[in-house]
């Protein structure tokens, strides 16, 4: 399993990198720490919606753990949940 700790700021300047290592870690289990995060844009959580279609659909898992309290406030401010951003467990 590979683990990704998330940059707090995950605004525009930040998604290259982030989707150059979600990138790195695919065809592997993933967890992604999103602990530290304090800023989370539109751009950073559509890479990470995109992440979590590409891992269900190679049956891989894909995890969000830990995650700070302003992650999960801007999840749902933006309507999404924590389900939406992860994968099941591969069968």
């Amino acid at each position: 399993m590979t683990r990704l700790v998330l940059d707090p700021k995950l605004d525009l300047s930040k998604v290259a990198a982030l989707n150059k290592s979600l990138l790195a870690a695919k065809g592997d289990d993933l967890e992604i720490d999103a602990g530290q995060v304090t800023l989370l844009g539109a751009l950073g959580l559509q890479v990470l919606i995109a992440s979590a279609k590409t891992w269900r659909d190679s049956g891989q898992t894909l995890t969000i753990s830990p995650r700070s309290e302003f992650f999960d406030e801007a999840l749902e401010l933006f309507g999404v949940t924590v389900d939406d951003l992860q994968s099941t467990e591969a069968v």
